[in-house]
């Protein structure tokens, strides 16, 4: 028999689901240099299904913000939240995560009874919690959270580009791309990269 994570899950397919509130948990920006960590959590209305779901990661922009519009104005419940650079430089990026994925729970106007949860890990929260892998791929309420965190992020970053114009945040969205690190070699360590990443610490190190 399968397990649940190698299924291609959909909202309350399981009978042990039945009559559960489930929200969709996922994060982004776990990788980056710079700019916040943000999670989302979402309660998909099984009566408004939503077309087109699936991870972040394997949409175009366009698709994932369009996309956004509709989770916000179809879900039943959404919510996102963040960890700063300064919360994971203290935490680590997967204590501030795991924070991130938690505030976006409790932020959440209806309160679930379970949450699913990208990934093998899950936040330590007052309700129950279940990690699926590669869950932003199979069940349509971690895909959702995972396209409203995402274009969150990718919204951050571009307000961080009109503040730091010079690292071009706008085009590598703080990923350790050839430019972002040729742009932090040429401009410094501006005050929101993560000081405890290799080569940002590198840099201050050297300095």
């Amino acid at each position: 028999m399968a397990k649940k994570q190698d299924l291609n899950l959909s909202l309350f397919a399981f009978d042990n689901y039945v009559g559960e509130i489930i929200c969709g948990v996922d994060e982004a920006g776990r990788g980056p240099l710079a700019g916040p960590v943000f999670a989302a959590a979402v309660i998909l209305d099984p009566a408004r299904p939503i077309v087109g779901l699936r991870d972040s990661k394997k949409l175009s922009e366009a698709s994932r913000d369009a996309l956004a519009l509709e989770i916000k104005d179809r879900a039943i419940a959404w919510a996102i939240a963040e960890c700063s650079e300064n919360e994971i430089d203290q935490l680590n990026i997967l204590h501030a995560s795991m924070l991130a994925m938690r505030r976006a729970v409790e932020a959440l106007k209806t309160i679930p009874t379970l949450a699913l949860i990208d990934g093998n890990r899950c936040p330590v929260m007052a309700i129950r919690s279940e990690a699926i892998i590669k869950g932003d791929d199979k069940v349509p309420a971690i895909s959702a959270a995972s396209i409203l965190a995402k274009t969150a992020r990718d919204a951050a970053l571009l307000v961080l580009h009109a503040q730091y114009p010079n690292y071009a945040f706008d085009q590598h969205k703080g990923y350790p791309t050839a430019l972002h690190l040729e742009r932090l070699q040429l401009h410094g360590v501006s005050p929101v990269h993560r000081k405890s990443y290799a080569p940002v610490r590198a840099l201050l190190n050297a300095g």
